[in-house]
C-alpha cells in the first residue's frame, strides 16, 4: 500500500469518546469503610492476636501498625491492578482506572496511589477535593492519574 493511502486512513480515523460515569462521593466512602472492614480488620486481628500476645502487646509495638497498614496496602494495590476494584469498590459498583485510557493500573501504580492516599488522609484536604471538582478526583487520584468511575448502567 502507498504511504500516501495509509497517512489517508489514519487521518480519517477519529478518536471515540468514552462515556464515563464518575463514582459518587458518597459511594466511595461507603465503598472505603467496606474495605477497612474486610481487609484492614483481619490484618489487625491476625496481627494482633495470632502473632502477638494480644492488644497491648500491638498497642506498645511501633513496628506492628505500620505492618498491619503496608500489607493492607499490598493486598489494596494487588486487587487494583488485578481486577481494577477491591471488595467494598465491587459492592458499591465502582472501578479504578487510568483517566486517559480507562484501563486497569499496573501493581506499582496502584501502591504508589495507595501511599498517595495516606498522605491525602493525613491532610484531609485530600479527600475533600472530590467535592469541588467535576470529575469527583481526590488528591491521590490527580496525583496518580486515576479516576474512580461507576459500573452502574
Amino acid at each position: 500500500m502507498r504511504f500516501r493511502k495509509l497517512k489517508q486512513k489514519t487521518k480519517t480515523k477519529k478518536r471515540e469518546k468514552v462515556q464515563v460515569t464518575y463514582a459518587s462521593y458518597p459511594d466511595k466512602i461507603k465503598a472505603l469503610i467496606t474495605d477497612v472492614f474486610m481487609i484492614y480488620a483481619p490484618i489487625l486481628y491476625f496481627i494482633a492476636y495470632i502473632v502477638m500476645d494480644g492488644k497491648d502487646a500491638f498497642q506498645s509495638s511501633q513496628l506492628a501498625p505500620l505492618i498491619a497498614v503496608m500489607l493492607y496496602g499490598l493486598i489494596y494495590a494487588i486487587l487494583l491492578s488485578k481486577f481494577g476494584q477491591t471488595p467494598g469498590k465491587k459492592a458499591y459498583d465502582i472501578e479504578v482506572v487510568d483517566d486517559k485510557t480507562y484501563k486497569n493500573l499496573s501493581f506499582i501504580r496502584a501502591f504508589i496511589r495507595f501511599v498517595a492516599f495516606l498522605f491525602s488522609a493525613t491532610i484531609l484536604f485530600g479527600l475533600l477535593t472530590p467535592l469541588f471538582r467535576k470529575d469527583k478526583k481526590a488528591l491521590h487520584d490527580i496525583l496518580c492519574n486515576t479516576v474512580e468511575i461507576s459500573k452502574k448502567v
